[in-house]
C-alpha cells in the first residue's frame, strides 16, 4: 500500500492507493453472506472494517470496490453528459444493483441475491483482486474465463504492452 500526499504547509490531501493481489477460493452461506480471506482483508489496510460498493461487473461478474475507490470511480461516471442517451444508459447500467457493504465482524459480506444471481454464483466463488478492485466469480465461469486463454500470452502481452512508450503506434 502506498501513499501519495501533497504537503503545502499541512498536508492538502492524502489518498491511499490499494495494490491488491491474489486470487481465493470462497463459499457464499445460506443468508448470502461471503467472508472475506484474510490474506485479502491485511491488503486493505483497514483499521475499522472496511466498507464496499458491490455492482455488476462489465462481464458476468460482480465488482467489489473499496469505498475511497468507489467514490474516485463514481466521480467519473457522474461527469458524464445526461443529456447524451449513450451517456444515461452506461450510468444507468453501470449504478444498476449497486450496494453499500460493511464487514462485519465475522468478516463477512451480506450480497443481495438479485446481485449473486445476475453473476450465476450459488456458493462456490473466487475473488480475483487486482489494482483497486476485486471481481467476484461463480466458480465454473471463472474456470471457463482460465479456459479461454489466449494461446500465446506473450503476443497478448506485445498487443497490450508492446507500444506503451509510444502510444501513437
Amino acid at each position: 500500500v502506498g501513499k501519495n500526499c501533497n504537503f503545502e504547509g499541512l498536508i492538502d490531501k492524502c489518498v491511499v492507493m490499494l495494490q491488491l493481489l491474489g486470487e481465493f477460493e470462497c463459499k457464499i452461506d445460506a443468508k448470502y453472506r461471503l467472508r472475506l480471506p484474510a490474506g485479502l482483508i491485511s491488503q486493505l489496510n483497514s483499521p475499522a472494517p472496511p466498507t464496499f460498493v458491490i455492482n455488476r461487473g462489465f462481464e458476468r461478474c460482480l465488482m467489489l470496490y473499496p469505498l475511497n475507490v468507489w467514490d474516485k470511480i463514481s466521480e467519473e461516471v457522474n461527469q458524464l453528459n445526461l443529456y447524451n442517451q449513450q451517456n444515461r444508459s452506461f450510468v444507468r447500467y453501470f449504478y444498476r444493483g449497486a450496494q453499500k457493504v460493511t464487514m462485519d465482524n465475522a468478516d463477512r459480506i451480506l450480497i443481495n441475491k438479485r446481485l449473486l444471481d445476475y453473476a450465476g454464483i450459488d456458493k462456490d466463488v473466487v475473488l480475483s483482486a487486482y489494482n483497486d478492485r476485486i471481481e467476484m466469480w461463480a466458480s465454473d465461469e471463472y474456470e471457463k474465463i482460465l479456459g479461454n486463454e489466449p494461446l500465446d500470452f506473450s503476443d497478448l502481452a506485445e498487443s497490450v504492452l508492446g507500444n506503451k512508450n509510444n502510444p501513437e503506434l
